[in-house]
């Protein structure tokens, strides 16, 4: 029972929460295995983009297990604002491709986790939701953040303030997620989507990334100037510019190396 880390040939990381017996609730021991777990695909240039999914077909993440965090709320607060545990969904920049496998349940904490990925599969058994007003706190690590600025207004309160949760159908067809996959093809769809932004320019991926979450807390001024900026130094320092123009020219798959 773990935070299970895989990453193959490809720079593809694997992230997996192995608790189902408990609906891959996160426990403090779990927070910190996965908060090592995102700094190594932060940190490891070797990896290009990062899957995260739940072990077993039951559930992607309950969220926090209660019976172990309750009592050391203050304790994680305290870790996650000082950047002892870093995590995606709590100030963790992590500029490389996250993509969300969602096998099941998808609530509190996982539904967090979830807002502060960048492509989202489900299986046709997801649910997510955000119950936190039905245990009188509030979503927290994100949660009344980002699905204000994630779905329209109406969905995003709908979610927040009856604490319902909603089916894989639903949530694909108000952009929560970008598609459901077929029955027992969630991973493999997970996987292409993988394999598409691992074969892009990393440094180019990131860039975008990064400056596409920027831009919420920018004017388009701004925006548009770092845009060009960061396009000028790419295009100045970057070998796989060159790559890229000559794979273009001889009609060839491009070889990216992240420099």
């Amino acid at each position: 029972m773990s935070i299970d880390f895989l990453a193959d040939e490809n720079g593809i990381a694997t992230i997996t929460i192995n608790r189902p017996e408990r609906l891959n609730a996160l426990d403090r021991a779990h927070y910190a295995e996965l908060s090592r777990a995102w700094v190594e695909v932060r940190d490891d240039p070797k990896i290009r983009c990062a899957i995260v999914t739940g072990a077993g077909e039951k559930s992607f993440c309950a969220g926090a297990d209660i019976k172990d965090v309750i009592g050391a709320r203050e304790e994680l607060r305290n870790l996650w604002q000082t950047q002892e545990m870093p995590l995606l969904n709590r100030g963790l920049e992590l500029w490389k491709p996250v993509i969300a496998a969602v096998n099941g349940h998808c609530l509190g904490g996982g539904m967090t986790l979830l807002l502060a990925t960048d492509i989202r599969v489900a299986s046709p058994n997801a649910a997510f939701g955000v119950a936190e007003v039905k245990r009188g706190i509030v979503a927290g690590l994100g949660g009344t953040q980002r699905l204000v600025r994630q779905l329209a207004h109406a969905h995003a309160m709908e979610m927040l303030l009856t604490g319902d949760t909603i089916d894989a159908e639903t949530a694909e067809r108000r952009g929560l997620i970008n598609r459901v996959a077929p029955a027992g093809e969630l991973m493999a769809v997970a996987r292409r989507y993988a394999d598409t932004m691992a074969r892009n320019a990393p440094l180019a991926v990131q860039a975008t990334k990064e400056l596409a979450m920027r831009a919420r807390d920018m004017s388009l001024q701004d925006g548009l100037r770092i845009e060009q900026l960061l396009n000028n130094l790419l295009q100045r320092n970057s070998v796989d510019v060159a790559e890229g123009r000559a794979a273009f020219i001889e009609k060839r798959s491009a070889a990216f190396r992240g420099e």
